[in-house]
């Protein structure tokens, strides 16, 4: 019987498939957060480099006032105007962000910011420091609302609080190196360097800019609210004029002048955003409770601790008698504090939800800052670290949770204007907080002697702690306590504009 030529056969064969002839699965999407690495680190520079500079000049500030023949509280001034030129321009940010596109505002931000800080270096007296103090704020204007929006945007909602405590991290980290990095160059160099480094930092940040940053942009921008725009910021000019002015002998009418004209500005402009389609902020926002109590919260706890720097500044080296870097030092602990507590921020806000957790999180930092006015010269350097390593620790937890609580009912169409507004906020209130410290320690203070300044350290803080804690009843007025969802994903399409 011949051979079958079995390759010929005309019948099927069912050939059962071998496990390699499925189909490959695809492979695993890489996270958000891993997508954006780079982009994560941008930011992260971008606010380390923006609160290094806003608080480095305090542990400079008794060196610059000698070097510039002003009194230290008189230095008020540089850094108020600062920080109020954040909040003012801030708002900006938003439309700008639609109508030249995040990579090309983020670019300009660093470019003047690091202008800026060139000619503060160059200053020769006060009033130079501050006109080139404003010009940076005008830089760093755009640098944190637009780089928290562009996370908003580009960061999955399940890894959007462990990115943003990332980059607040580096924020905290800022503000605490900032002090121990300006009494290093004040004690060793020139009080001049610690504005002039802030150049190589912002080529680098160019470079990353270019690589990293997504281009969200809209095709068609609506117009900029500029009547809007000016009535905002001379409301806020006017405010923190009254706050500086108070105080000084003679200028009581000036300073009801001021406050009248900050009202009226302000009603206006409330009168004018519910006129106008696309207002330069939208106060409609605020009928999101999670978003007006974080706003809220955030100016008051600002409010009592912004002028922290200041004041334990001037009592340790006047008060106290110490070095500019053993005060600058005495910061560390504080970034320690505020390392510490990070990785445990998520599992605290899933177990406690944000209205408990931020309520005694609340009430802990009003405790700490009356604390501190059981300190006094002979306290030793160690129990004064312990203080404020508890402080950092505490803090930490606030300002994430703060933050972030902002934008978990929001919508993330709405994510470029609440993270302006949460920006606006956060200045508007450091403005006042410094302002409200240096008022507070001039009213204390007898005369210049070191102690006299201890004796107002102690009551400026007992009175701050009080600002403070007046945060807690606006943190309790939050509906669902356990309440941890995040901003909405990121949406691609048309009127959202692609990177």
């Amino acid at each position: 019987m011949p051979l079958q030529d079995v390759s010929s056969t005309t019948d099927p064969i069912d050939v059962p498939a071998l496990p390699t002839d499925r189909p490959a699965l695809a492979p695993a999407e890489p996270s958000s957060k891993a997508r954006y690495r780079g982009l994560i680190w941008l930011v992260s520079a971008a606010f380390f480099m923006q609160a290094l500079d806003s608080t480095i000049v305090n542990t400079a500030v008794p060196a610059i006032a000698g070097a510039l023949d002003v009194t230290p509280l008189s230095m008020r001034t540089a850094l108020t105007s600062y920080v109020l030129t954040l909040a003012v321009f801030i708002p900006m940010s938003p439309w700008l962000c639609d109508r030249f596109g995040t990579r090309r505002v983020f670019a300009g931000a660093i470019l003047v910011f690091a202008l800026g800080s060139l000619l503060c270096g160059m200053a020769q007296t006060l009033p130079q420091l501050v006109v080139s103090r404003i010009v940076q704020g005008l830089g760093g204007a755009a640098l944190m609302p637009v780089g928290r929006y562009v996370l908003v945007r580009s960061i999955d909602r399940r890894e959007f609080v462990s990115s943003m405590t990332t980059v607040a991290t580096f924020g905290l980290l800022g503000s605490v190196f900032g002090p121990l990095l300006g009494g290093l160059l004040v004690e060793f160099t020139n009080w001049r360097l610690i504005f002039l480094i802030n150049v190589p930092v912002g080529i680098v940040g160019l470079l990353l800019n270019r690589r990293e940053m997504p281009d969200y942009r809209l095709d068609h921008a609506h117009r900029f609210d500029t009547f809007g725009f000016f009535l905002f910021a001379g409301a806020s000019a006017l405010c923190l004029l009254a706050a500086e002015t108070v105080g000084a002998k003679g200028h009581a009418v000036t300073i009801a002048g001021y406050a009248l004209g900050a009202l009226a500005l302000a009603a206006l402009y409330v009168r004018h955003s519910r006129r106008t389609d696309h207002p330069v902020t939208d106060l409609s926002l605020l009928k999101v409770r999670s978003l007006w109590v974080a706003l809220a919260g955030n100016l008051f706890t600002r409010l009592g601790v912004s002028g922290m720097y200041l004041l334990l500044v001037l009592f340790l080296q006047i008060g106290c008698g110490w070095s500019p870097l053993a005060a600058g030092l005495m910061m560390v602990p504080q970034a320690i504090g505020s390392i510490t507590v990070k990785p445990f921020i998520d599992r605290l806000l899933t177990h406690f939800g944000y209205r408990k957790l931020l309520l005694g999180n609340t009430v802990a930092v009003s405790a700490v800052l009356c604390a501190f006015a059981l300190l006094s010269p002979d306290t030793p350097p160690w129990i004064i670290a312990g203080f404020v390593f508890v402080y950092g620790a505490v803090m930490s937890l606030q300002y994430t949770s703060m933050n972030t609580l902002a934008y978990v009912d929001l919508d993330v169409k709405h994510a470029s204007m609440a993270s302006s507004m949460t920006s606006t906020a956060q200045y508007l209130a450091m403005s006042f907080g410094i302002a409200l410290a240096s008022l507070l320690m001039a009213g204390f203070l007898g005369s210049h002697d070191a102690h006299s300044y201890v004796w107002a350290f102690r009551w400026s803080v007992i009175v701050l702690g009080m600002v403070t804690l007046a945060a807690s009843w606006i943190f309790s007025r939050l509906r669902d306590p356990r309440s941890t969802t995040m901003p909405a994903p990121p949406v691609r399409g048309a009127g959202s504009g692609t990177p």
